[in-house]
């Protein structure tokens, strides 16, 4: 017939004794690669669709098992198969038949189990982030991790009780916890896969809320159940690492998650209380949903004990965040062009891309012209640029000059944008900070 079309697949059964049935897939255009207006490289993209569409067809004709072509990029074929098989379906009694795949030919065997790992990694974030709230609880999503870590030797899991995180003062951490009956949690991971044990560390700070009803300044009912996954920095982060630590990167990482519920109640924080953060900061909590700010405020002041080479920290901040650039790309704030660049490349490779946004002055005012405290939690002119002001606010917690912000609230979920990424929790940009940390253990800059 005709050829495919990118995307279109055709199916045939009987062609071959051993395959009893083939799934064709249009890749598009031969030679793609970067393009320079999309910001990722196309090849790539064409390639996860591709297989992850044929991968869907293959389960849903029930077969246990589906080869893949590698496609000329193993990688890339390997991640399209996980991460487009992947579905949050532990709590059905009724499940879809589980599809292993695996790479047709041995060629390109170490590509295609790199991709695999890539891919779980994402995989794991979506399924923290998909879990109901009351399965993953602040401590059941550090047992998570740490059980996940557990087999490897140069890892180390801290999983810091409410106790310590009084014992360092992080007041404005604690006084989001509050407000819910779940104790508050803050989670260290130490990964030391560099060559030696006090190579200057790159520094992941995650948001853990695990649920988010905006406190007393409660959210709308309506789709608040999404807010199980106002985690997902925290899931991203912690996800980065386990993938680091499978791919036993050559860097040390460490990685730090204040996790707590978000909920209102007689001791929850009220509209314009004063809490004081680790680095002795006031603030003024104008509004109790804008809380995800006071969480990473005592982590980024904690993250400088470490002589960090880079702080990079995630988090579902804002529904500014979404507005702005939608599910396109995660929103990154930086005060450095070095890890900017990094960042950026990564993304390009990985297609789970980033794009700049300003961390101006002009920001910096409107969250610290503050009536009763040094910075207010939310810009004096509430909604304008409101993915701006938060980042600001959280630079004045940051002493690092390689420090990147991102707010991946625009990406926290997928309906069909991606076409690898079924609909429901994204674990998105997972592969980019890992893809980031391969960089940062290739590149000698101290």
């Amino acid at each position: 017939g005709p050829p495919l079309k990118k995307g279109k697949t055709r199916v045939f059964h009987g062609l071959h004794q051993d395959f009893p049935s083939v799934v064709v897939v249009g890749l598009g255009k031969k030679n793609a690669g970067v393009n320079d207006q999309e910001n990722w490289n196309e090849g790539k993209e064409n390639i996860r669709a591709a297989v992850a569409v044929g991968c869907r067809h293959i389960q849903d004709l029930e077969i246990p098992c589906v080869e893949v072509d590698p496609c000329g990029d193993a990688q890339a074929a390997a991640e399209g198969a996980v991460l487009g098989l992947h579905e949050y379906n532990e709590l059905k009694q009724k499940k879809k038949p589980v599809v292993t795949p695996q790479l047709h030919g041995s060629a390109a065997g170490e590509a295609w189990q790199k991709g695999v790992t890539y891919a779980e990694g994402q995989n794991l974030a979506r399924y923290l982030m998909e879990a109901p709230a009351n399965y993953i609880t602040p401590i059941k999503f550090a047992e998570h991790i740490e059980q996940k870590l557990r087999s490897f030797s140069n890892v180390k899991v801290h999983i810091r009780p409410e106790s310590w995180i009084a014992t360092q003062q992080m007041g404005a951490f604690l006084s989001v916890a509050k407000g819910s009956a779940e104790p508050p949690v803050f989670l260290e991971i130490h990964y030391s896969g560099g060559a030696r044990t006090n190579d200057c560390p790159l520094v992941f700070v995650g948001k853990g809320v695990t649920f988010d009803s905006g406190g007393i300044s409660l959210k709308p009912s309506s789709g608040m159940d999404a807010m199980r996954a106002d985690m997902g920095g925290a899931a991203t982060i912690c996800s980065a690492i386990v993938t680091a630590a499978a791919l036993n990167l050559p860097l040390n990482i460490i990685g730090l998650a204040p996790l707590c519920e978000n909920m209102p109640s007689g001791k929850a924080n009220k509209p314009g209380d004063v809490v004081r953060a680790k680095n002795g900061k006031t603030i003024q909590v104008d509004n109790t949903d804008a809380e995800g700010r006071l969480l990473l405020a005592d982590a980024l002041c904690y993250a400088h004990n470490f002589n960090a080479r880079a702080v990079v920290n995630a988090a579902t901040l804002t529904g500014a965040m979404d507005v702005a650039l939608g599910s396109a790309a995660t929103g990154v704030f930086t005060n450095s062009s070095w890890l900017w660049t990094h960042l950026y490349e990564a993304s390009i490779l990985t297609g789970d891309r980033v794009w700049r946004m300003p961390l101006f002055e002009h920001y910096t005012k409107q969250v610290t012209d503050c009536p009763l405290a040094d910075l207010s939690n939310i810009g004096k002119y509430s909604r304008a640029g409101g993915a701006c002001t938060a980042a600001a606010f959280l630079k004045e917690f940051v002493t690092s000059s390689h420090w990147a912000h991102l707010d991946i609230a625009g990406v926290m979920s997928n309906k069909d944008e991606v076409p690898y990424l079924r609909k429901g929790m994204a674990g998105r940009p997972t592969r980019t900070l890992v893809e980031l940390a391969a960089r940062l253990s290739q590149d000698s800059h101290n």
